[in-house]
């Protein structure tokens, strides 16, 4: 489980209307905010973060939060899988860059346009972010699942970069109701990582 509460949803609202980055408010339901928030902690094989979704209903927020982990495990920490280093997602607003697809044969939201990540290529267990390079585009993060049949209890080789939920049974949630948003707005959305610190006093 993650060590740092979720912050709520209007928290998250404030530092993402603070940061300038768009809210999704249509008031009819399932207009989805899909936002991840990335604890201070550097802990390699952790799923201490958290994978938000929340949306506005008959002037309400409703929100649910996820442990999760949005920074690679440290095998692929150790072993990337590009020469230029480990790929960790940098935080901002990524418009219209996921949509309901697939990730090794399963339902999950697939990247379909660009983002930005850190290339981590010290080959340790720290996430290192400071200092690295940056690099833009296509890299196939997505946002899935650990294990299919248990909560897992360590990142491992769950990621190498993507957005990974802890339990499959609230990733299965997650994805009812990102299947409902994508009928009723579209299969394009908008995902946003936010960082603890960002909600410091």
């Amino acid at each position: 489980m993650a060590k740092i509460q979720c912050p709520s949803v209007h928290e998250i609202i404030s530092v993402m209307k603070s940061k300038g980055y768009r809210v999704f408010e249509n008031p009819s339901g399932h207009d989805l905010n899909l936002v991840g928030i990335r604890t201070s902690s550097s802990r390699a094989n952790a799923f201490d973060d958290w994978l938000t979704l929340f949306y506005l209903f008959d002037g309400v927020w409703n929100m649910f939060a996820f442990p999760s982990t949005t920074d690679p495990g440290t095998y692929y920490r150790e072993n990337p899988l590009n020469v230029k280093g480990t790929a960790i997602m940098k935080p901002g607003q990524y418009r219209r860059a996921f949509k309901v697809g697939r990730h090794k044969g399963y339902k999950a939201m697939q990247q379909v346009g660009p983002i930005t990540v850190y290339r981590d290529n010290d080959k340790d267990v720290e996430l290192d972010t400071t200092g690295t390079e940056e690099d833009s585009g296509m890299h196939a993060v997505n946002i899935h699942r650990a294990s299919r049949i248990r909560a897992s209890t360590r990142v491992d080789k769950w990621s190498a970069g993507c957005q990974v939920m802890q339990d499959p049974d609230h990733f299965d949630f997650y994805m009812t109701l990102c299947d409902r948003g994508a009928q009723k707005f579209g299969n394009l959305f908008t995902y946003t990582l936010l960082e603890s610190d960002d909600f410091a006093e």
